[in-house]
């Protein structure tokens, strides 16, 4: 998947149990990777405002947070979508 660097180290940042040498993977399960509740809420924060954009409502779910590539698709769609 090709998703910006910024991205993945803003993602990193919240991933406690994934070493530097660990590879992130499009499907890496990013509650295994120590994601918790906190942290996702934190990781919501850092990411709008890093790409200037609102998380809406029907994205705040746990699909959109289960691996880097729903993730990513997401935050694609919201920053075209506010691009447009």
């Amino acid at each position: 998947m090709d998703w910006d660097p910024r991205f993945e180290e803003l993602l990193r940042a919240y991933l406690p149990f994934l070493t530097v040498e660990d590879e992130l993977t499009p499907d890496t399960e990013l509650r295994d990777a120590g994601l918790d509740s906190l942290a996702t809420v934190e990781l919501l924060g850092a990411l709008e405002a890093a790409y200037d954009v609102k998380f809406l409502d029907e994205a705040l779910n746990l699909e959109t947070f289960a691996t880097p590539a729903s993730l990513w698709g997401a935050l694609r769609s919201m920053t075209a979508a506010s691009a447009g």
